[in-house]
């Protein structure tokens, strides 16, 4: 564990124990909330050196982004374009980074084959198929517009 995670568990604990006199009630209240601050201390342990790297065409079609939406940097980036055989490695890409990659051309679509690791060298891949004519992903579109949308 953590020393940060330690210090905050016994100075919890602490209190619980000295709350048991008071009350045994807000003893009881600060435990669980001991609890669950333990435990989101112990998640975000769970969640450090994860990057995610994410890729897209360019509004023109001439040039893919990467763009690394993790809270570590990405090392040993390997991205393969399929249909147009082009493939290229990025060293590093810093979390909240972008890295674009031109085009001779416009490509229309193509398949993104990537790899990268982590600082701990764990290795992640992704996979995508991009399209110039279809329309980004917007995680805000409601299902169904009932209020017309936009």
């Amino acid at each position: 564990m953590d020393k940060k995670t330690t210090a905050v568990l016994g100075t919890g604990l602490l209190v619980t124990a000295l709350l048991v006199f008071v009350s045994i009630y807000l003893a009881g209240i600060a435990f669980i909330i001991l609890i669950a601050i333990f435990m989101s201390l112990m998640i975000m342990q769970d969640t450090t050196s994860l990057p995610q790297v994410t890729v897209r065409l360019r509004e023109d079609a001439r040039a893919i982004i990467l763009k690394n939406a993790g809270n570590a940097p990405a090392k040993k980036i390997h991205v393969t374009l399929v249909p147009v055989n082009i493939e290229y490695t990025v060293d590093t890409l810093d979390a909240d980074a972008l890295h674009e990659y031109p085009f001779a051309t416009m490509v229309p679509d193509v398949k993104a084959v990537i790899t990268y690791e982590n600082e701990k060298g764990g290795v992640f891949s992704l996979t995508r198929k991009l399209s110039a004519s279809e329309e980004e992903y917007d995680p805000l579109k409601p299902m169904i517009p009932v209020f017309g949308w936009k």
